[in-house]
């Protein structure tokens, strides 16, 4: 990959997390009343069987890693786990009796935040009132992330007995140096151990999380982080690239200065480094960083053409209604979106005082519907395909010279009705996402301090 690519398409652009992006949401045109509407209806037309999917996010940390861009809450007192536990009982309650049945969940995922911040006793209690409202359905992907310092073994048996088969262990590198500046101290001893406690419990997908371009980080350190992380074998590996907004994020990020970070180049020589270590030890590279071993269910969904990626990230799921609990937590029913109250204060006051805690929203319009498949495509798929039809003559005259542009970089090919990403092109395909992104087309101003950079 040359450098002149890498400075090129190193712009500030979207993860795609959602489409349109939050920043674009239209808050103005969204209401609590036409949210609801939209839920019951979704959840009505819905295939029963298959199920919903339900997100829970667990805020609390007990120290900050300088690195991390979640919503989250730092303290050391645990007595903040029952009131808030309580509280996602109570928003819970409310959508179940908001919904014209019975909901069963095919997809459940606990993230944060630390979920192994909880007591597994408390973790216990959420899932148990989760489940008195709630079935489980016949097929199902229920995950969670530990942090490999402080996850228990009852932590794992205790979500195993609730159906979770899949657990996800944040590692990011395992330099000493690199660990300092992020404030992330975790010895890789640890992380073996939480690994081989999974799996002698029985959980069939052990994924750990990896980030690159972080402070400090060099190619010895990539290799030697790959290395050990090889060693253990996890199902799967989510290989990120460090998110660089502290204009965004506030304080978090600044524990290290600008220049300690490496260079858009380096960033991408690291990123190189890792998935060809990666795939030397029989990964395969299944969407936007992220990696699985061929027995990986993750793996069989994208060799299927089955991935799908929402709010949780890549999943095997794909359901109607993604119910999103919790601090910050975004719901998602296709064709609306509800973030819940960012601050965890008057998301619980919200709660006990019996109000749904809604921060903003948006209503899909049909052209939001068209590129949101198309992005999710080139996501999920590396591929997309269109009718002519959906464009007008003054929108292909703006799109064809920007595919032909990628064309002649060597990252994509396309026709009048599909597009292909070449290999080549994987590490550019937020990039590629954005040239059919609506709102960025029309944004008179510069996107650089609402995202970070997509190299």
């Amino acid at each position: 990959m040359t450098r002149s690519l890498i400075d090129k398409y190193n712009v500030a652009g979207p993860r795609y997390t959602s489409y349109p992006p939050v920043p674009f949401w239209n808050t103005t045109a969204f209401s609590l009343r036409g949210w609801k509407q939209r839920l019951t209806t979704a959840f009505a037309n819905s295939n029963y069987s298959d199920g919903i999917s339900v997100y829970i996010h667990l805020p609390f940390c007990e120290s900050l890693c300088t690195f991390c861009g979640c919503n989250k809450r730092i303290t050391r007192n645990h007595s903040v786990e029952e009131p808030y536990i309580d509280a996602l009982l109570e928003e819970w309650e409310t959508y179940c009796i908001w919904l014209p049945e019975r909901p069963r969940i095919a997809e459940l995922h606990l993230g944060g935040g630390t979920p192994s911040f909880f007591a597994p006793a408390e973790l216990r209690r959420l899932l148990t009132g989760i489940f008195r409202w709630a079935d489980v359905a016949e097929t199902i992907d229920f995950g969670w992330e530990g942090h490999p310092n402080n996850t228990t073994r009852a932590h794992l048996q205790t979500l195993y007995d609730f159906g979770f088969r899949r657990v996800s262990f944040g590692v990011q590198d395992y330099d000493p140096v690199v660990q300092r500046a992020i404030h992330r101290h975790q010895p890789f001893a640890n992380v073996e151990r939480v690994t081989r406690w999974a799996r002698e419990i029985g959980y069939t997908s052990v994924s750990h999380d990896l980030v690159f371009g972080l402070p400090f980080q060099q190619i010895s350190s990539i290799q030697e982080t790959i290395a050990q992380t090889r060693l253990l074998q996890p199902e799967r590996i989510a290989f990120y690239s460090y998110a660089h907004v502290p204009w965004v994020k506030g304080t978090g990020q600044r524990g290290f200065a600008d220049n300690d970070l490496p260079t858009a180049g380096q960033k991408r020589a690291l990123y190189e480094t890792g998935r060809a270590l990666l795939e030397a030890g029989g990964y395969t590279e299944i969407g936007m960083d992220h990696f699985a071993l061929p027995h990986d269910s993750l793996y069989k969904a994208s060799e299927r053409g089955r991935l799908h990626r929402n709010f949780m990230g890549y999943t095997t799921t794909r359901t109607d209604v993604l119910i999103g609990l919790g601090v910050s937590a975004i719901s998602d029913i296709g064709t609306a979106f509800m973030q819940n109250e960012k601050d965890l204060g008057t998301y619980q006051q919200r709660v006990f005082s019996g109000q749904m805690p809604v921060l903003r929203g948006h209503l899909l319009t049909d052209d939001d519907t068209l590129v949101r498949r198309l992005i999710l495509d080139i996501m999920c798929r590396f591929r997309t395909s269109w009718s002519i039809s959906d464009w007008t003559d003054d929108e292909w005259d703006r799109l064809t010279p920007r595919l032909d542009e990628l064309v002649a970089d060597g990252l994509i090919d396309y026709d009048e009705t599909t597009l292909w990403v070449r290999p080549e092109g994987r590490p550019f395909v937020r990039t590629i996402c954005m040239v059919f992104d609506r709102y960025l087309a029309t944004q008179s101003g510069s996107p650089q301090r609402l995202f970070s950079g997509t190299v």
